[in-house]
């Protein structure tokens, strides 16, 4: 239920990450990696973890498409953040924390 995630050959730093996805509603936390070059206020890595997502009831088509925004905010952030919120918020909404 826990991943850590090596963002060096992304060439991305865990801070970057952290904030992109902040940015579009999907938490994650910067991490140090083993043998992290990076300082650990920066990292080299993220934590993402699915307690909270699994408790709200996603299943694996969720996994799947939280998977496709992580990439996408790794690899196109400033194309792609508006239409990577809009569609976080659309299956948040889908999925209440309180009923």
């Amino acid at each position: 239920h826990l991943m850590l995630v090596d963002l060096r050959p992304a060439n991305i730093t865990g801070k970057e990450m952290e904030h992109r996805l902040d940015e579009v509603n999907i938490t994650v936390n910067k991490n140090s990696i083993p043998n992290d070059p990076e300082k650990p206020f920066v990292t080299s890595g993220v934590r993402i973890g699915t307690p909270a997502v699994t408790t709200r009831g996603f299943g694996p088509e969720e996994m799947r498409k939280i998977a496709k925004w992580i990439a996408a905010c790794t690899f196109d952030f400033e194309a792609q953040k508006e239409a990577v919120a809009a569609e976080v918020a659309a299956l948040t909404a889908r999925f209440p924390l309180y009923e």
